[in-house]
């Protein structure tokens, strides 16, 4: 049995990551897809120039799509934390680190590691 490559390991979490936190917020179209896919390429060479960096992949992936998203399809994820004022993002902590979370500046609180917005907004969790 062939031993999987720690990068293309750690690739295929982030990726996976990502794309739970977008199926929880029902926003996991073709096209969002896509953006995950086009930062999962560029991510890849990233981490090939620096290596130490693998344990931030799955944030900085984050980080890109939230970003690729507000342009086309607006704000994600939305605070479920907080109930009223205007809708605002959650961010990603830290920016650049290990175990990234989702995090609402306004509350000041954790929401959900990344990965994890499912059962952070109430969503029941298959596992």
């Amino acid at each position: 049995m062939e031993s999987i490559d720690p990068l293309e390991q750690t690739l295929h979490t982030a990726r996976a990551l990502v794309l739970a936190d977008l199926a929880a917020g029902q926003v996991a179209a073709a096209d969002v897809v896509s953006m995950v896919e086009d930062s999962v390429v560029q991510r890849r060479w990233w981490v090939e120039q620096w290596p130490e960096g693998a344990e931030f992949v799955a944030g900085l992936v984050a980080q890109d799509v939230q970003d690729a998203l507000l342009e086309t399809y607006g704000r994600w994820p939305l605070c479920p934390a907080c109930g009223s004022g205007d809708p605002h993002a959650l961010d990603v902590e830290p920016e650049l680190g290990p175990d990234p979370h989702w995090v609402c500046h306004k509350a000041g609180v954790k929401i959900a590691a990344v990965g994890s917005l499912g059962t952070a907004a109430g969503g029941t969790s298959s596992s």
